[in-house]
């Protein structure tokens, strides 16, 4: 009974083993089924965000940038006619993605390719305009001329302007003279005879010059350095730079007074002994100099340094020194042609005078006389009818001033006067001194109103864009009918003129504010002064006439009532 019942239970255990592994079958194989299923959705929208982002980056567009308005521009196309076309073809699914992603992959790279192309077009294009714009530009400086340099020729010369009215006035700068000094050498320029050059050395400016002055002058010396173009010129102002420098440090020295006492006496052993040479020897010792401070040999290095320093000046001044002998040379040779005309016009009038004499044989100038020719050339006596009342009356008796007179023959006193003649001719250069000039009567008459309000007009300092405008135009004089009454005068005036940037469409693509274009004439202000006009209910006036001869400028003409001219 107990083994019955023993069966019975290991039967019923055993049943119950295999229902529930059969239910944990049924259920791992449920799961693994679904696990399967998501991986493979997952796997299938891994797929489709690859070629959808492929599909964009092959159309280069999105929904952001959207020039078609296709609201489903984002998402893939489906071409079903095709698939179902694969199916009928027996092609699966797989090949039928592999093609499409081959046929992605070569469309991208054509889309490239065609990206590629396009960059070096844009390039291509780019470098184009910029050789059709370069060459435009060098057309168009061919046509108009170099700007810059006539610019700079225009500042140089109103430059040169303003230091021959500051001679002429009395007020001259040291610029002014050195300037002056170079106008003179150069033959091409006919100058005014009040201007004469400076006979001493250029160097010899600086002397009794304070800082400030020197400070003045340096700037000054810079601005002609980078206006002139003359090579000679340039070499001279250059020269003048070095020996400024060393006369500004120089001076500044001797403001902070740090260790001059020292330094003094040997700095003047120094210029002792370069006084006086010339450059070639300025040149061989300085040689001389670098060759010692480079060798291995034990010298004062500070000695020969400082030397070396003062050598650079005094070449500088060597310099400066031969090419003012070259200046005054020239100067010389234009007074000995000037006066040489001069003499040549003298003969001419003597000749003339002395043919109507008697005289007909006048040597030329600078040929020896003779006494014998001189006597060949004194005219006989004309025989004439005499006339009594052509006779002065006979003197009773001399005074005796006249009795200790020198009695001279008549025939030896004409010998004497052809010999001072002859003597004049002879004389082929005949130096004059410029005198200075004396202010005339009206000039010390003129009115005390205008030139204080003149004074006060040209103490106003200047703009950045503005500069001094006083050029007059010489016309034609007018006789007034109440010139007898008043004395006809001009006004006084100090006239500016206004330049700046002209900004057109060639400049703003050509030029910028750090390379500005050439600055043009925008405006004059004219400040003239009518301060004793007789008649002040009428105000003056002005009109523009065109000049005579040159139909690029015209003439402004200011009308005033009297005194004024």
């Amino acid at each position: 009974m107990d083994e019955k019942h023993r069966r019975r239970r290991d039967k019923d255990h055993e049943e119950h083993r295999r229902k529930s592994s059969k239910r944990s079958a049924s259920f791992s194989g449920d799961d693994r089924k679904s696990k399967r299923t998501k991986e493979e959705k997952k796997k299938e929208s891994k797929r489709s965000k690859k070629d959808k982002s492929s599909y964009m980056e092959l159309t280069s567009y999105s929904n952001i940038e959207n020039p078609f308005n296709d609201d489903n521009l984002g998402e893939k196309f489906e071409w079903t006619k095709k698939k179902d076309r694969e199916k009928k073809l027996g092609i699966s699914p797989e090949e039928a993605l592999r093609k499409d992603r081959e046929r992605r992959q070569e469309a991208q790279l054509e889309l490239e390719k065609l990206n590629k192309r396009r960059i070096e077009r844009e390039k291509e294009q780019l470098l184009r305009e910029e050789e059709l714009s370069r060459l435009q530009r060098e057309a168009e400086v061919a046509a108009m001329g170099d700007w810059g340099s006539k610019e700079d020729e225009f500042h140089l010369e109103q430059d040169k302007r303003r230091a021959e009215i500051r001679i002429k006035e009395n007020r001259a700068k040291p610029i002014d003279i050195l300037a002056i000094n170079l106008r003179l050498a150069d033959e091409s320029d006919d100058v005014d005879e009040a201007l004469e050059i400076d006979v001493d050395e250029p160097y010899t400016i600086f002397e009794n010059l304070s800082l400030k002055e020197v400070e003045e002058l340096h700037q000054d010396i810079q601005r002609y350095l980078s206006l002139e173009r003359n090579r000679n010129n340039l070499d001279f102002w250059r020269a003048m730079i070095v020996v400024c420098d060393d006369k500004l440090s120089e001076l500044q020295e001797d403001e902070k007074n740090a260790a001059a006492n020292v330094i003094a006496p040997v700095k003047e052993d120094i210029n002792n002994m370069l006084a006086g040479k010339t450059y070639e020897q300025l040149n061989k010792l300085q040689a001389q100099i670098q060759q010692k401070l480079s060798g291995n040999e034990p010298v004062e290095v500070e000695f020969w340094e400082q030397q070396l320093k003062a050598l650079t000046v005094w070449k500088a001044k060597a310099k400066l020194k031969s090419m003012h002998e070259i200046v005054l040379q020239k100067r010389l040779e234009q007074l000995r042609r000037k006066q040489r005309q001069e003499a040549i016009k003298v003969q001419e009038e003597l000749e003339s005078a002395l043919t109507s004499h008697g005289a007909h044989h006048i040597h030329p100038v600078g040929q020896e006389t003779t006494v014998e020719e001189v006597e060949e050339e004194i005219p006989e006596p004309v025989v004439e009818e005499y006339d009594p009342s052509m006779s002065p009356e006979p003197m009773p008796r001399l005074s005796r001033e006249d009795k200790q007179s020198e009695v001279i023959d008549p025939e030896e006193d004409w010998k004497n006067l052809i010999e001072k003649r002859q003597e004049v001719l002879r004389n082929q250069f005949i130096p004059m001194k410029v005198q200075p000039k004396k202010p005339s009567p009206e000039d010390e008459e003129e009115s005390l109103v205008s030139k204080v309000l003149y004074e006060r007009e040209a103490a106003k300092d200047l703009d950045e864009d503005e500069a001094i405008f006083n050029i007059e135009e010489e016309l034609a004089k007018t006789t007034y009918l109440w010139q007898d009454k008043y004395r006809p005068r001009k006004p006084r005036y100090f006239n500016r003129v206004h330049t700046g940037y002209e900004w057109n469409k060639y400049n703003q693509t050509h030029y910028d504010s750090d390379n500005p274009p050439p600055k043009v004439v925008q405006g004059y202000k004219f400040n003239i002064f009518y301060p004793d006009l007789i008649d002040k209910t009428k105000a003056p006036t002005y009109r523009i006439e065109r000049e005579t001869g040159n139909n690029d400028t015209v003439l402004i003409r200011f009308i005033a009532g009297p005194p004024y001219e």
